[in-house]
């Protein structure tokens, strides 16, 4: 038996609630190490921390493809980690693998068919991007641009992204950039992110939205109207750039993390004002799920690695609430 902590929910957020540190315990508990055939035990190097995970803290997620914690159960979610012993002909000691659903503990037994091994080379031996940047974040930023937000090289396209300085929003607006975009302007809450998005990613002008004025700001900095938005955000923010969209614009519905801890289904009902708005000017705006793109994948995770070993865009895995944030757990 191996002696592991784990991450159990312990309690759910009041209805509408914020999540706080009591609704989680951290646990001591044993892990038997004896292994089936086609079953390895893995050591957990980082964790992933996604807005997804306030939705699975509720009894009902409000998504049909969302599946809740269950209480006094420990949490899931994207892991990397390393093989310790394997009875997989697959896989072998030392190899790298990761997983959407990684049990948040320090060592786990898998079935080694629902790992998937990756290539340190590929991130530079930055192993916490097969998280971030070359991982589901990075794919969903990449695929939602491509698939949704019909970029043109030449088109002199202005892209907005919400929730600019996170995981997913800092890599879409440097995908938005590279892809051919001639204006990218990104929405964040502070002006450290605001100036990490200009002077690091080459994003063309940021507002923070917490003492900003978002519609002069998209005026200013867009003049030529709003193209493509990569919505990550919805609420107040969503309906204001809506209303500057071009005729023929898109929306790439992302996430929608204003509303999270509230108890509506997901994506939340527009107001009939920007419905209208789009009606009227016959802006797409579509729910967009990566997992819709698994024969994708393959070719978007080369993509990003090449952009990563290139250093053709900045990841920004730096930890707190800008780019990704991680948990690690070991080296």
């Amino acid at each position: 038996m191996l002696a592991v902590k784990r991450v159990v929910l312990s309690s759910r957020p009041g209805k509408n609630g914020q999540p706080v540190p009591s609704n989680f315990r951290v646990e001591e508990s044993s892990l038997s190490t004896e292994l089936n055939e086609g079953e390895v035990l893995v050591r957990t190097l980082y964790l992933s921390v996604d807005p997804y995970m306030r939705c699975r803290m509720n009894d009902d997620t409000g998504a049909d493809y969302l599946a809740p914690w269950s209480l006094e159960e420990c949490v899931d979610g994207g892991g990397v980690g390393v093989v310790e012993a394997s009875k997989n002909d697959l896989l072998a000691t030392g190899d790298i693998v990761t997983s959407f659903n990684w049990r948040w503990q320090t060592h786990d037994v898998f079935n080694g068919n629902i790992l998937q091994k990756v290539d340190p080379r590929m991130v530079d031996g930055h192993l916490s991007y097969f998280l971030g940047t070359v991982g589901m974040p990075g794919l969903t930023a990449l695929l939602g641009v491509r698939k949704k937000g019909h970029v043109t090289k030449g088109a002199n396209q202005t892209m907005v992204i919400s929730g600019a300085a996170g995981a997913c929003g800092s890599l879409a607006g440097q995908i938005g950039r590279l892809d051919g975009c001639e204006r990218v302007f990104g929405i964040c809450g502070s002006e450290e992110k605001c100036q990490a998005l200009v002077s690091d990613l080459g994003f063309t002008a940021a507002v923070n939205y917490k003492k900003g004025d978002i519609s002069k700001a998209l005026r200013d900095s867009c003049p030529n109207g709003v193209d493509i938005y990569f919505d990550n955000v919805g609420g107040p923010i969503s309906d204001t750039v809506i209303s500057q969209m071009n005729n023929e614009g898109h929306v790439i519905l992302c996430g929608q993390i204003s509303q999270y801890n509230k108890d509506i289904p997901y994506p939340p009902p527009l107001s009939e004002q920007t419905q209208e708005t789009l009606r009227s000017k016959n802006i797409t705006r579509e729910r967009f799920m990566v997992l819709n793109y698994m024969d994708k994948h393959e070719e978007g995770l080369l993509q990003l690695s090449q952009w990563v070993t290139t250093v053709a865009f900045c990841s920004m895995m730096t930890g707190g609430n800008i780019g990704k944030q991680i948990v690690k757990i070991a080296d």
